[in-house]
């Protein structure tokens, strides 16, 4: 049996220290991440790791027990992004220090994650310094192109 903390550091590893949504880097943050359910518990999700990422609070707590959202082009319900089924940048991509939602997922993401709070601007001009964003090409987490 596998503890609680050694999935903890598997999922962190596997997302190199990132979070899964917003793509911060924990090293900057003022708060510890969160092993975060994909497919919430109270949605039949499990506690296995490939529902479980790698989240700031930010998205943690926005994100909540929900799995799809009401779009906000069409007021139409749709997914939000799934770490281990969609690629990052399929769905996303970086404008200076903002996230652009790409597709009907990326855009309802950002809104409902809040993605692009002034204060998510700010730690990304931070991370700027310490060459920690933007995320390299070479940094991708290890789920990434998986399905």
């Amino acid at each position: 049996m596998t503890s609680w903390s050694e999935i903890s550091r598997t999922v962190e590893r596997r997302a190199a220290g990132r979070c899964e949504y917003c793509r911060m880097h924990q090293s900057l943050q003022g708060a510890t991440f969160h092993v975060e359910h994909i497919i919430p518990r109270s949605r039949g999700g499990k506690s296995e790791i490939e529902n479980l990422a790698w989240a700031c609070p930010g998205c943690n707590l926005h994100k909540s027990n929900r799995v799809e959202v009401i779009a906000p082009e069409d007021q139409e319900p749709i997914p939000l992004f799934h770490p281990r089924r969609h690629e990052w940048d399929e769905h996303f991509c970086w404008e200076d220090h903002r996230i652009v939602g790409l597709t009907r997922i990326g855009r309802a993401t950002v809104e409902t994650l809040q993605l692009n709070h002034e204060r998510r601007i700010k730690i990304r001009k931070a991370e700027s310094l310490f060459n920690l964003f933007p995320p390299s090409d070479t940094e991708q987490p290890a789920w990434h192109g998986s399905d």
